[in-house]
């Protein structure tokens, strides 16, 4: 008989298990799993760098630009301010580009008067040099500047006390400088290369809505199968939703700017009055949708009764979700959306009829309220979808409350409220 030559720990294992691989499954499970991760990964780093690349082309063109317009039209040796100040431009928080370019040059004047006015009097050093950056600091403060302000006139002191001594009439200049980086970066982002504001909500919408989407559909597969684990993880990760909405509205306020200054957008002006106005619903889905969810692993702790209907509900507002992106993303009236949506809210009234405990009832209301906010999202007016959202779940209460002589039936609680 052949001698087993492999490690005394595997030889137990073998002789413990019968020589079955228990850990087998569990192990190639979790290789999987990182697989998975690493490739999703990878999808939101190529993801970012997408969304990003209109901004790197601009910021590039307008730093060029710059450049040259200071060396070449207006003869500055050592154009470094121009650049910059396009660049810090472009950098700002899209949809604040103009106040940024506002708040660099108060924030270059107000550090240019401090850093002459204390250089005049006490001269250049280190401690001077503190001093300076102090006041620059503390003046923009009181006078209840932005954080922009408050930076830039820091950094304009410092500059103004670290060159003054070698460089003469660093001042205006300096002033140029922060006009003419400002300006470029403007004409650059209204003129030259302005973004197509749709393309880039719809990019900053996308994360925002799989997220909500994803975690409502793991919260219906986690009903059917009763299994709390998916509902806290699809729970956790939806309140980690602060990244993804912090997108969108930064995406609508920069689409808002590119249309006010840019005359080759002005035309998509109504397109984007809708996405704005369904910024703000999304983010109640966003909400409702948690406490759905909150409630979903209730009734699994607390073994309540689950409808069938009561997952396929939810499946429906993940679907709804889903269709509301990709008709915002084509153009078309979300129709599919709003049809989706309704029949959510009549999945949950066949839930609700067939009997619920108390969370289970509130969880039929938060599909009720979610639906009602996915259909504003979609453009109906709330009244409108607070309608029809009644109507599609139907008058549940009085069939539900209907008693036989042969076996009376228990009243279930007042029909959940419609947000």
């Amino acid at each position: 008989m052949a001698r087993d030559r492999r490690p005394p720990f595997l030889r137990r294992t073998a002789l413990r298990e019968g020589l079955v691989d228990v850990d087998g499954a569990r192990i190639s499970e979790a290789m999987e799993e990182l697989r998975h991760r690493s490739k999703a990964t990878l999808h939101d780093r190529l993801h970012r760098v997408r969304t990003a690349a209109g901004l790197a082309v601009q910021a590039g063109l307008a730093a060029g630009l710059a450049y040259l317009v200071s060396h070449r039209l207006l003869g500055n040796p050592q154009p470094v301010f121009a650049p910059i100040s396009a660049v810090g431009t472009l950098a700002a928080s899209v949809g604040q580009r103009f106040r940024r370019t506002v708040e660099l040059i108060i924030g270059v004047a107000v550090g240019v008067a401090v850093g002459d006015l204390l250089i005049y009097l006490l001269g250049t050093g280190a401690w001077q040099l503190g001093l300076v950056v102090t006041a620059a600091i503390l003046l923009t403060v009181f006078a209840g500047a932005s954080v922009a302000i408050v930076i830039q006139a820091a950094a304009t002191a410092v500059l103004i006390v670290t060159l003054s001594p070698s460089t003469q009439n660093l001042e205006i200049p300096r002033f140029v400088d922060a006009f003419i980086g400002g300006g470029i970066a403007l004409v650059v982002t209204a003129i030259l290369l302005p973004l197509n504001p749709l393309r880039v909500i719809n990019r900053a919408a996308r994360p925002a809505l799989d997220l909500l989407a994803g975690q409502l559909d793991a919260c219906a597969e986690a009903l059917r199968n009763r299994d709390r684990g998916v509902a806290q993880r699809a729970l956790f990760r939806l309140r980690e939703n602060k990244e993804e909405l912090a997108a969108l509205s930064e995406a609508i306020e920069g689409a808002k700017e590119t249309i006010t200054i840019s005359p080759a957008r002005w035309h998509r002006r109504d397109e984007l009055t809708h996405y704005a106005e369904a910024a703000e619903p999304i983010d109640r889905a966003m909400r409702n949708s948690g406490t759905l969810i909150r409630r979903s692993v209730t009734i699994i702790e607390d073994e309540e009764p689950v409808p069938e209907t009561m997952p396929d509900s939810i499946a429906h507002l993940a679907e709804s979700v889903r269709l509301l992106r990709h008709e915002f993303a084509v153009g078309e009236e979300p129709e599919k959306a709003r049809e989706r949506s309704l029949r959510a809210v009549s999945e949950a009234g066949r839930a609700y009829a067939e009997g619920v405990g108390f969370s289970g009832s509130v969880v039929i209301a938060q599909v009720r309220t979610t639906a009602s906010d996915l259909m504003v999202a979609s453009g109906i007016e709330q009244e409108e979808a607070n309608r029809l959202v009644r109507q599609a779940f139907g008058d549940r209460e009085q069939r539900s409350g209907e008693t036989t002589e042969q076996s009376p039936a228990p009243k279930p609680p007042t029909a959940p409220p419609v947000g």
